[in-house]
C-alpha cells in the first residue's frame, strides 16, 4: 500500500505545480505599430498575458537594439486581467543613427522576460 500512496502524493504534487499561479506563463508581443518622430520614434506596442492580479501581470515592455541596447522601456503599473491584449504606447524614443532596427520584448512581475518578442524596421532608416 506504501508504494501506491507515493504515487499518489506525486501526482498531486504534480497537479499543484501545474495550478501554481506563475503557470500564467510569459508576456508575448502581439503587435507593433512606430512612426518616425523628427529624430525619434513612438511604439504602440500590444502585449497579450494571462494576467491573475497583482501577484502575476505584464509588468513593462521594452524597445531593444539587436545587440542588447535598451532604448525605451514603458512600464505598465497595474494589471490587465479584464482587457486582454492590451495596447500601450510610448513617445519618443531616441534611437542613433545607424539602426535600422528594433526588437519589442514584454516582461511580467513573476518571469521576466521571455515571451514572443517582434522585430521592427524602423521607418526612415
Amino acid at each position: 500500500m506504501i508504494g501506491k500512496n507515493k504515487h499518489v502524493c506525486a501526482a498531486i504534487l504534480l497537479l499543484c505545480i501545474i495550478a501554481n499561479p506563475s503557470a500564467a506563463g510569459t508576456a508575448d508581443v502581439v503587435n507593433v505599430e512606430v512612426a518616425a518622430t523628427g529624430k525619434n520614434f513612438d511604439f504602440a506596442v500590444a502585449v497579450k498575458h494571462a494576467d491573475e492580479g497583482w501577484d502575476h501581470y505584464a509588468d513593462r515592455w521594452q524597445v531593444v537594439g539587436e545587440d542588447g541596447t535598451v532604448y525605451g522601456t514603458r512600464t505598465l503599473h497595474h494589471p490587465h486581467v479584464e482587457e486582454q491584449p492590451f495596447t500601450r504606447h510610448l513617445q519618443g524614443v531616441e534611437i542613433p543613427d545607424g539602426i535600422s532596427a528594433v526588437v519589442l520584448r514584454a516582461g511580467d512581475s513573476v518571469h521576466g522576460f521571455g515571451g514572443a518578442e517582434i522585430r521592427v524596421e524602423l521607418p526612415g532608416r
